[in-house]
Parts: structure tokens; C-alpha cells; sequence
């Protein structure tokens, strides 16, 4: 797996640690079951829906972990510019970048 993560900085570079990608939004949660961490990526350009309703975007995601394969259901609100406004996530909770790497250098 560290091989993976080493040729996608090589591709993408990074911005602090984090991955560089104009395409992909990244949320890192961790499961309230058995505290596994997890990123997930969200496209830009396909997986944020119009809010007709509201304006800006949503996008829902369910997110199994790699250990006790729980899911957890997330929504997350856009504005127009795709930044986030709000987010809420069920079974889990979001995570910083920062704490999300602790977790899965200790695991």
C-alpha cells in the first residue's frame, strides 16, 4: 500500500503532505466503531450534484473501512465555488489530514 501512496505523490505532487489533485476533494473520517481511518475522494466534475433547491452542490458517499467494514453515510454541502459549507457524516466521524496520517503511521 506504501507503494501506491509513494508513485501517487510522485504523480500529483503534494500541497503540505496532502495530495494535489484540481479534479478530487479529499475527506478523511474514521469509523466510531473500531477507529479505522479512511480518505475518500470526491470528483468535482462527477460525484457533486447540482442543489437546484439551495444552489451550490451535495454529495452523498457511503464509506466502508478496511477493518470492521462498517459503513458510514456522509452529506456534504457546497457552495457554488465547491467549498464546503457543511458536512455531517453518521457511524463516523471527519478527520484532519494531520490526524489521519497519525492514525495510519501508528497502525
Amino acid at each position: 500500500m506504501k507503494l501506491i501512496e509513494k508513485l501517487k505523490t510522485a504523480l500529483l505532487g503534494t500541497n503540505n503532505g496532502e495530495i494535489r489533485d484540481p479534479d478530487g476533494i479529499y475527506f478523511y473520517v474514521r469509523c466510531s466503531k473500531c477507529g479505522a481511518p479512511v480518505r475518500v475522494r470526491a470528483d468535482r466534475h462527477h460525484d457533486l450534484e447540482h442543489n437546484f433547491e439551495n444552489g451550490g452542490y451535495v454529495w452523498h458517499k457511503e464509506i466502508m473501512d478496511g477493518a470492521c467494514f462498517s459503513l458510514m453515510y456522509a452529506t456534504v454541502h457546497f457552495d457554488e465555488a465547491q467549498r464546503v459549507m457543511e458536512q455531517e457524516i453518521a457511524g463516523g466521524e471527519f478527520i484532519t489530514w494531520e490526524i489521519y496520517q497519525t492514525l495510519i503511521q501508528s497502525a
